[in-house]
């Protein structure tokens, strides 16, 4: 039995899927999926038994006409059994419909939008949790027939000696981000007891480590020196990730990493918190009603302050170490 499963971005999100897969192949032996992404992903899916990762540059596959190819080599090369859209927009509505044209049901997540736009909703003082991205994607394998029953527990290899402190100081949106003032002082005082290392990416955040490596003793700039399968075992043998609500706390995640992870303008209320990370591990202000008032932190502040990162308490993190 064959899975064609789908999903482009954001690396995050495509980063939450392979726990699932791991856990979905372990209770399901006789199924193979085909995980079909960006090529730069391929780390992600390294060593999962009975999972093939198919790499893409989706600029090859532009448009209705671009994406009817893909779907039509994709059929040719693996001759699946199921199609599993674990994305839904338009790339893969548009990927569907081929699908659907040759006679495949196509299996999509349900992104609970409607829960989530009530949920970013800054007059909605009633916010409760909603259901974690895992098991939306767990969802999609069940519609399916398949038994699946997430365990909400990353994977620690016991071989592995875990030592230092990781730091991922960005996100995409400023809403996600700790002032970098505050992540400073978090390092600056951790650093007197513990080796840190900094994850980044993009130039300005590889030079704006470098500046902190030279001024902070005991602290290493990794961000930009390392391939992406570098980076996940390197993550693999910390003893502990600080990150954002961002890809590096997934990333934590799939390597078995425990993760503190800062919340700002989102909540984990939404659903992205890392996969078997603990409640405990998180640093959020609680009493500011109109949090979350995005799902990505995209939005400007609706109060014009950014209360919701700027009253974070360095001392809380601390502690949690």
């Amino acid at each position: 039995m064959r899975i064609l499963a789908y999903r482009f971005s954001a690396f995050g999100d495509v980063a939450m899927t392979a726990p699932v897969f791991i856990e979905f192949l372990q209770q399901n032996p006789n199924v193979e999926i085909i995980m079909v992404s960006r090529n730069n992903f391929k780390d992600l899916f390294e060593g999962i038994p009975n999972l093939i990762f198919k790499g893409i540059n989706v600029d090859d596959y532009r448009g209705v006409f671009g994406l009817r190819k893909l779907g039509k080599s994709l059929l040719k090369e693996f001759k699946p059994d199921y199609i599993a859209d674990l994305h839904d927009v338009i790339r893969t509505k548009a990927l569907n419909l081929f699908f659907t044209k040759n006679d495949f049901k196509v299996f999509k997540i349900n992104k609970g939008k409607e829960e989530k736009e009530l949920l970013t909703d800054i007059w909605n003082l009633n916010k409760i949790p909603l259901k974690p991205t895992s098991e939306r994607y767990a969802d999609v394998f069940r519609s399916m027939g398949f038994n699946l029953q997430l365990s909400h527990q990353y994977r620690r290899d016991p071989s592995i000696i875990k030592n230092g402190i990781g730091i991922a100081p960005f996100a995409q949106h400023k809403g996600k981000m700790l002032p970098l003032e505050k992540t400073f002082e978090v390092v600056r005082i951790l650093a007197a007891k513990h080796k840190v290392y900094f994850f980044g990416g993009g130039k300005n955040e590889v030079s704006v480590l470098n500046d902190w490596q030279q001024q902070i003793s005991n602290t290493e700039n990794l961000a930009g020196k390392l391939s992406l399968k570098e980076e996940l075992q390197k993550i693999s043998e910390l003893e502990v990730m600080i990150s954002m609500d961002s890809a590096n706390m997934h990333l934590a995640s799939l390597m078995g990493t425990r993760c503190i992870s800062i919340w700002g303008a989102t909540h984990p209320y939404a659903g992205f918190l890392g996969y078997g990370q603990s409640q405990t591990d998180i640093v959020q202000v609680k009493d500011l009603t109109c949090r979350p008032c995005s799902v990505f932190g995209d939005r400007e502040c609706y109060r014009g302050d950014w209360a919701c990162l700027h009253e974070i308490s360095i001392q809380k993190i601390i502690d949690l170490i």
